[in-house]
């Protein structure tokens, strides 16, 4: 007791430089913790990209790269799934519901994806939240499109305004005999969804009727109102969302729709799909881990480094602590307990810094980047965190200590000329 007390006394007489020494030490804490919580709560928003949606259906290639281009919007499908197809798995005892997707246009480097009314009632995000409109409502004309927040917001579009659709990615190549009319804006939700221009599946067919090898034929325009009176089922749809009616059929289903003999499918399980994708992701997740680890490493050898700065101006102290009794096991115990203490307030300073700054950013991350930081209390893997870095400044304290258990008593007692 009357060592952390002598301990307590000896950091405030040196408030200046161990104040600066504890600020570094909570800013790398902060810093490596910060780096924890965007970790697991990058990962946590990638896996509630999709939710309640038991297979993602599309041509046979990888699950990644189906995964990639149906959900997250990224590349593209290396076939599509005939219509003949789609509707023999949408008929399945072991199926409860089907979405179909078909991708391939665009709108000023947004993706534009035709599906059915079904998508806005069983696109489930962030363990189970269903999509929510800021202004207007679904699709109620042929030519009526739902675009998400970052559409919205970047293009600055507003309830009525036309949209002209491009053929293909990155096409100069537009269907602006057909255009378009905003009739919905999605909340913001975080997900690829905020990304995109959602139109009708038969609106896809409709503006390519007059489209043949991927260009419009010479001198044919088909009327919008014509169109409306048409018979509009696609020919083919780009991959599907299934749910099934009890999960036990899940692996049964999937099997199957893999071993499909009329054409070649694949059907992954997201979950499954998301898991390999961030294994891919995963160095990267790595090299910022041990980044934060090499920061937190540097402010406690800062640590050290000012404890052995200030040994010379000390010795005088320590040789009277020596004089009045203390023994030189005292005088180590001293110094090892002053870091651990300095280690201890930076850790909890740093943690209150951290969750400060959770609490005051959250709602701005979430809106600019979909990023949902969770506030709870620290997990165990935090909690061990801090008192590694508690243990880490006490061993780290144990260097200038052994310095000190060295000095002499005449060298400090004896006056420097």
């Amino acid at each position: 007791m009357i060592l952390t007390r002598l301990a307590f006394r000896s950091l405030i007489a040196r408030r200046i430089t161990v104040g600066l020494t504890i600020l570094s030490i909570a800013l790398s804490v902060a810093l490596f913790m910060g780096v924890e919580k965007v970790r697991t709560g990058a990962k946590g928003s990638f896996a509630d990209t999709i939710s309640d949606t038991d297979l993602i259906v599309g041509a046979r290639s990888g699950s990644v790269q189906l995964l990639l281009y149906s959900v997250f919007r990224i590349g593209n499908a290396t076939n599509n799934i005939t219509w003949q197809s789609y509707q023999e798995i949408a008929e399945r005892p072991e199926v409860d519901w089907m979405v179909p997707i078909s991708l391939g246009d665009s709108h000023h480097q947004f993706r534009v994806m035709g599906t059915t009314e079904a998508y806005f009632d069983r696109y489930h995000f962030r363990g189970g939240r269903s999509l929510s409109f800021a202004q207007g409502g679904r699709m109620d004309d042929l030519f009526d499109a739902v675009i998400g927040a970052d559409v919205a917001r970047e293009l600055g579009y507003e309830l009525g305004d036309p949209i002209v659709v491009a053929h293909g990615i990155a096409s100069f190549t537009e269907h602006d005999d057909l255009p378009f009319r905003v009739a919905g804006i999605l909340d913001r939700t975080g997900t690829p969804v905020d990304r995109t221009v959602i139109v009708g599946l038969d609106a896809i067919t409709a503006i390519h009727v007059d489209w043949q090898g991927g260009a419009r034929a010479p001198g044919q325009t088909t009327p919008a109102e014509e169109l409306r009176q048409m018979d509009l089922t696609p020919d083919a749809v780009t991959a599907a969302m299934v749910g099934v009616k009890n999960r036990i059929q899940i692996f049964q289903l999937q099997r199957w729709i893999n071993e499909y003999p009329s054409e070649p499918l694949l059907a992954v399980l997201p979950g499954v799909a998301l898991q390999e994708l961030w294994g891919i992701v995963g160095i990267a997740e790595t090299a910022l881990i041990g980044v934060s680890g090499m920061v937190v490493a540097t402010a406690l050898i800062g640590m050290a480094a000012m404890i052995f700065s200030g040994l010379n101006e000390r010795r005088r102290e320590m040789a009277i602590l020596r004089a009045n009794g203390a023994r030189p096991l005292t005088i180590m115990g001293l110094l090892t307990l002053e870091a651990a203490m300095m280690a201890l307030a930076g850790a909890l300073l740093g943690a209150v810094m951290l969750y400060l700054g959770l609490w005051l950013a959250q709602p701005w991350i979430d809106a600019a980047f979909g990023l949902y930081l969770t506030i709870d209390a620290p997990s165990a893997r935090e909690g061990m965190v801090l008192v590694t870095v508690v243990l880490a400044g006490a061993a780290t304290g144990l260097l200038p200590a052994l310095r000190a258990y060295r000095l002499s008593l005449a060298d400090g007692m004896t006056p420097r000329t």
